[in-house]
């Protein structure tokens, strides 16, 4: 495999989330499965709290348990984009 075509497990992350539609969620466990690695949804939630990119909707990935989880601009605005998107 050439370095052009290698992907680090946190751009795969990125990816993942960034097609996650408006409207719908996925478990920070179904995005590391969707990356590649299926037992590092811990890892996936420090790389979404780092996220500072807008187009990478970090907001739609939740918890397992139901729970909306961490978010790097506050639980209570997550809560809210989730709302308004359809999605609570």
């Amino acid at each position: 495999m050439t370095s052009a075509k290698r992907t680090t497990f946190a751009s795969r992350v990125r990816e993942v989330v960034r097609r996650i539609p408006r409207g719908e969620t996925r478990t920070y466990a179904q995005v590391a499965v969707a990356a590649g690695s299926p037992r590092a949804h811990r890892a996936v939630g420090n790389i979404m709290n780092g996220n500072r990119d807008p187009a990478i909707p970090c907001h739609r990935v939740v918890r397992s348990d139901g729970g909306v989880g961490g978010y790097n601009r506050g639980g209570a605005r997550k809560r809210a984009l989730l709302r308004r998107e359809g999605a609570l």
